[in-house]
């Protein structure tokens, strides 16, 4: 076995504890004081989110949490578990002296506790993979800045490497294209979360790697343009979000003759509140009270073993 220790961080957004009032509450008060997710001043945000956005989201969230909500737990945080394990296998099934943690950018276990985990176990490297394919700066950033914050708190910095993104990378293009088969007269939507647009205008790359994701899919499939649509979902607030939306997408299709379609979601590694809620049951009620028929969600990549090779050979690459 290589004898060179090497320390795995998985990174992903996070998830509340319990699907209760004051446990999402905590999540989203930490999710959204990031200015990298909001960027206003902080103290105009901080009046606005502590005494108008907590008070009347938080209940409503944790209402959707606990529609979704599995014995086991989250769903993000039980598939990021899978994904964890199976990496883990993988790399050691190529000789490889590894040990994969799992952070999340926001509630349990934390970014700063996988690193301490990390360091205890005397590794001499770090891999860190955010597990969102298309970078932006409100996520993978996201991740950076609190690996670094976490670095802070040893005197032991090790060597390491980031991993960007991984939008285009063929084997995540092929776990993508495996997963969908179309059934005839079925529309394609890709269906990424949304992003402000002023984000891209300042030099995000998100919207253009989320392009290209889509583009290489189709391609791979052998889709022609009128086959397949691109959109954007989850907006929040009044500021201009990149367009089209998927909600208004999906009332608007029916309208133009489109009566089945499949949507799946490539920017998400693991299902999750966004997909199993808002994709596959609310956007399903927009598209099918608009006068649509057959509407399929087809489930994030999660540990199916096309995405662990595709993840795994990502972090193969870096030792």
């Amino acid at each position: 076995m290589n004898q060179t220790k090497i320390g795995v961080l998985l990174a992903n957004l996070g998830t509340p504890d319990e699907p209760t009032t004051p446990a999402v509450k905590r999540y989203l008060k930490q999710f959204l004081s990031d200015p990298r997710v909001i960027d206003l001043p902080a103290f105009k945000w901080q009046f606005i989110l502590n005494l108008l956005v907590l008070p009347k989201r938080s209940p409503r969230v944790a209402e959707a949490y606990r529609g979704i909500w599995t014995e086991q737990g989250s769903p993000l945080l039980v598939i990021s578990r899978q994904q964890q394990a199976d990496i883990q296998r993988y790399l050691e099934a190529q000789d490889k002296n590894v040990v994969v943690e799992l952070g999340m950018s926001y509630g349990n276990p934390s970014i700063a506790r996988a690193v301490r985990n990390l360091l205890d176990q005397n590794v001499e490297k770090i891999i860190v993979l955010p597990l969102y394919p298309q970078y932006s700066s409100s996520t993978t950033a996201s991740v950076f800045d609190a690996f670094a914050q976490a670095l802070t708190q040893h005197k032991k910095m090790l060597p390491f490497e980031f991993i960007h993104n991984y939008h285009n990378d063929p084997r995540y293009i092929h776990a993508l294209a495996e997963t969908i088969q179309l059934a005839e007269n079925e529309l394609l939507l890709f269906s990424f979360h949304g992003i402000p647009k002023r984000y891209e205008i300042e030099g995000d790359f998100y919207a253009s790697h989320c392009r290209e994701t889509a583009r290489l899919v189709a391609e791979q499939l052998g889709l022609k343009p009128e086959q397949w649509l691109l959109s954007f979902q989850s907006r929040f607030g009044n500021e201009e979000w990149l367009q089209p939306y998927t909600d208004e997408t999906l009332r608007l299709l029916p309208k133009k003759g489109t009566k089945n379609i499949a949507v799946i979601c490539p920017g998400f590694s693991a299902d999750c509140l966004e997909t199993l809620e808002e994709i596959a049951e609310e956007n399903r009620e927009n598209f099918q009270q608009a006068g649509g028929k057959n509407y399929r969600y087809i489930p994030a990549l999660n540990a199916t073993p096309a995405h662990i090779e595709a993840l795994a050979e990502l972090i193969l690459a870096k030792i």
